[in-house]
């Protein structure tokens, strides 16, 4: 493995148009906080199995129409070269290329919001880094998620944007007891916790979750962990509180868990048991505030993405507490960086 990124390591420096693929799949790895070329070719790959399995293509080449955009436009701006080299301009853009699809009907208006969503989510990236380097801490999706809201709204105000899973807006309500009626078995329980994670990339498929595993583990094996423990975490939490069934089922309550537990249990810190005990808290907490951002989101209509990771990780990164930080480079003038 080491000589294959050795050898690709020497082809990209001869070659600019391999570095610009190298910077492209770093940027498709840098969803899950990862700086790895292979990392970043599983997780596409992940992506085209599970938008295949759905039968839904449009999916993946939004995903890589986003990636692209996205990437181009930091280089067209001259954003710096350390991040752009590690794909920090393209983890937004690939996000905002899957949502689109997803959420709306696809067709020449649509595609056309796309590349401009994906465009603005690196000057959504620039100027969130911006204020959020006051604090110390990075943007993570957030240029992502501003980013989409607009998009998505958009939609109820623009006749050639169709909605398609989204909606329709409805005030919340409690759930009823006999919502939670349906048992689910053991089988079902690991098919939501293997969810939970391909739902990080708006995926609902086992198959592409359990690729984005083993691509976490070509590049650390503490982040396969944690994502695996944090969506286990959110599982057993969705048990306890009593969560939707069938979106528990689809890994609805674990994609925000699982990022908060990759971000606070081997990205920011380094693990140790403290730093595990930390990350369980914040991976509940996400779990808790993923439910009421629903609720609060409802009446607009539109899906909170990854809101609850990038607000939980922002209140337990901004206390400064005396935990040992991981020895790689994690802030970079308020962009987040991977290992």
């Amino acid at each position: 493995m080491n000589e294959l990124l050795s050898w690709w390591g020497k082809a990209v420096g001869q070659s600019y148009a391999l570095k610009l693929l190298d910077i492209h799949l770093r940027g498709a790895s840098q969803v899950m906080f990862q700086n790895n070329v292979l990392t970043g070719l599983l997780f596409i790959l992940g992506i085209f199995w599970g938008t295949a399995a759905a039968e839904n293509p449009g999916v993946a080449i939004g995903a890589i129409v986003g990636l692209v955009i996205a990437t181009l436009t930091a280089i067209i701006l001259g954003s710096d070269d350390a991040s752009l080299e590690q794909g920090l301009f393209g983890f937004n853009g690939i996000l905002v290329g899957l949502a689109v699809p997803t959420f709306l009907v696809m067709g020449p208006a649509t595609w056309f919001l796309l590349v401009i969503g994906a465009a603005f989510s690196t000057v959504a990236m620039l100027a969130i880094s911006q204020v959020t380097k006051l604090w110390g801490v990075p943007a993570l999706t957030f240029p992502f998620v501003l980013t989409t809201w607009f998009l998505v709204l958009a939609a109820y105000s623009f006749g050639h944007l169709s909605i398609g899973s989204m909606g329709p807006p409805a005030l919340p309500s409690p759930l009823a007891r006999s919502d939670l009626g349906i048992d689910l078995s053991v089988g079902e329980l690991l098919g939501a916790c293997i969810r939970s994670i391909s739902q990080v990339f708006l995926i609902n498929n086992f198959g592409a979750g359990i690729i984005f595993i083993v691509a976490l583990l070509v590049n650390s094996r503490w982040a396969a962990v944690f994502a695996v423990a944090g969506s286990v975490v959110s599982v057993i939490m969705g048990l306890v509180l009593g969560a939707n069934p069938s979106s528990m089922s689809a890994g609805l309550y674990g994609f925000s868990p699982v990022l908060t537990a990759i971000a606070l249990g081997c990205v920011f810190f380094e693990p140790s048991w403290r730093v595990a005990l930390f990350a369980l808290l914040g991976t509940i907490v996400s779990v808790i505030i993923q439910g009421a951002l629903d609720a609060a989101i409802a009446p607009v209509g539109i899906p909170t993405f990854t809101a609850a990771f990038v607000f939980v990780t922002w209140l337990f990164l901004l206390p400064k507490l005396n935990l040992k930080p991981h020895g790689h480079g994690l802030v970079s003038d308020g962009i987040m960086t991977g290992k």
